[in-house]
């Protein structure tokens, strides 16, 4: 009888936390943004499409694999590792990474996986196109022009918003520095040496030869 009583109890307290959200909302005054002469509000934590560095990626598809609904393609020429002393990606050529965002659902599953962080939800919010093929962006056509995420229709344009300028000019800013590295990324290059193990001195290498004092010699 008490656990029926607690579970009646339970359920009315789990529905009126859920209508004093509701009821919340409901009276809250209505704000309507003005669009797009205004920016939209995005949160910190917003997941819009994707921004992608080329230099850092080593094709492991391990993005891929993680995607539900498999909408990203690799293609590379060879192996790549990355290099420890610049950090970059070495060995094949990186011919296609493509996603396809008629599929995509932006549920940031690509990004955890990546082990060297070069895939990353930016904060394009908008794209259109006019039939389904538009839909997939190429990413290494957009390194070849010198960027790493999409750009709409619309922001192609000379006559832009203030806050849509500013925008568009952060992300040619923040691709600039890397052009030479992206375009280097898609030809081959050859693939960071294994460091050598350390040679072992030659007194202790002499020593580890020599059989030990205390030991019978063999006849």
């Amino acid at each position: 009888m008490r656990e029926y009583i607690h579970n009646i109890t339970a359920s009315i307290k789990s529905i009126l936390i859920g209508m004093r959200i509701t009821l919340r909302y409901q009276f809250a005054r209505t704000i309507t943004v003005q669009y797009p002469d205004v920016a939209p509000v995005l949160q910190p934590r917003y997941r819009g499409f994707h921004w992608y560095e080329i230099e850092k990626c080593i094709a492991c598809d391990q993005c891929a694999k993680a995607c539900p609904v498999d909408c990203i393609y690799i293609e590379k020429t060879g192996p790549r590792k990355v290099d420890k002393e610049s950090g970059l990606a070495k060995g094949g050529a990186m011919t296609r990474y493509a996603i396809d965002y008629s599929k995509c659902m932006f549920c940031s599953l690509c990004v955890p996986p990546c082990p060297t962080d070069c895939i990353h939800m930016g904060n394009l919010h908008d794209m259109s196109g006019y039939d389904r093929n538009s839909m997939i962006v190429e990413f290494t056509e957009l390194a070849k022009q010198g960027l790493q995420t999409p750009q709409p229709l619309w922001m192609t344009q000379d006559k832009l918003p203030e806050w849509a300028q500013q925008r568009r000019q952060h992300w040619l800013d923040s691709a600039a520095p890397k052009r030479g590295v992206m375009l280097e990324a898609m030809e081959e290059s050859k693939q960071p040496e294994k460091p050598k193990p350390a040679a072992k001195p030659a007194a202790k290498a002499a020593a580890d030869a020599a059989p030990a004092a205390d030991e019978p010699a063999k006849e």
